[in-house]
């Protein structure tokens, strides 16, 4: 009768000269296996690290944005996008998008955002948006500063992105994020025109394309269509522009 006892297989299996077939592939197998057991073991444990660095990162953008405007740090508030109003908590709920609403790749979004906002006199001087959105081969992460108006941009700056190297990481690029300010958002009837476009951007809504970063830049002009929309931000920036007169 054949025996079942691993500790058994395991010897007969050692005890094959080196060079046979069998020993050659099941060690092979042995050591993919523990490579891979180490690798998913290191990628789990290091994930909180990897999630604080992320927060740290962004919370750094946000303070470097503000810091180049040369304003007072802004005021943290939730929202709820749906509505526009302001909240004590976010509760943790999700929205779910349906492929006609899903402009910026998503999926789904949190039903309360933070904004950030800086007033003067009870006026509102500048708010900062979080954005995010599909991009070429990642998901790109930013702010969007709007000025009083709430219809010029002070700043849009990007805190992570994985696009391509030379071409889609430009939108990292100092220089390239400053051609977005002073940039109008919408025009007279309220229809979002803010994009960037193939080639030299003319006139107040547009801004200079990056050479060979069509998809990239793509994915910002449609998370900015997004986060500007009635799914976005659009209802929170009704509310502060009927209360403010603008």
């Amino acid at each position: 009768m054949t025996s079942v006892n691993p500790a058994r297989w395991w010897q007969a299996f050692l005890g094959l000269p080196n060079p046979h077939p069998a020993k050659t592939i099941g060690i092979a197998l042995l050591v993919a296996l523990a490579c891979s057991v180490t690798v998913a073991l290191t990628a789990i444990n290091l994930k909180p690290l990897h999630d604080a660095n992320r927060l740290r990162e962004s919370a750094a953008s946000l303070v470097a944005l503000i810091d180049a405007l040369g304003v007072a740090m802004p005021r943290a508030r939730l929202v709820d996008l749906a509505s526009g109003e302001y909240v004590a908590q976010d509760p943790g709920a999700k929205i779910a998008l349906d492929a006609g609403r899903d402009l910026a790749g998503l999926g789904e979004i949190e039903a309360v955002a933070e904004v950030y906002e800086l007033f003067d006199d009870g006026r509102v001087e500048l708010v900062v948006l979080p954005v995010r959105g599909a991009g070429y081969q990642s998901v790109l992460k930013g702010y969007l500063a709007l000025r009083a108006d709430l219809d010029t941009i002070a700043a849009l700056t990007f805190h992570e992105q994985n696009e391509t190297p030379g071409m889609g990481a430009k939108i990292a690029d100092p220089a390239w994020q400053a051609l977005w300010t002073g940039k109008r958002v919408a025009d007279a009837d309220g229809t979002i025109r803010v994009r960037a476009v193939r080639g030299d951007g003319e006139g107040e809504h547009e801004v200079d394309g990056i050479s060979g970063a069509t998809r990239t830049v793509t994915g910002i002009n449609n998370l900015l269509q997004f986060w500007l929309g009635p799914d976005g931000y659009g209802p929170y920036l009704a509310r502060l522009r009927a209360e403010s007169g603008t």
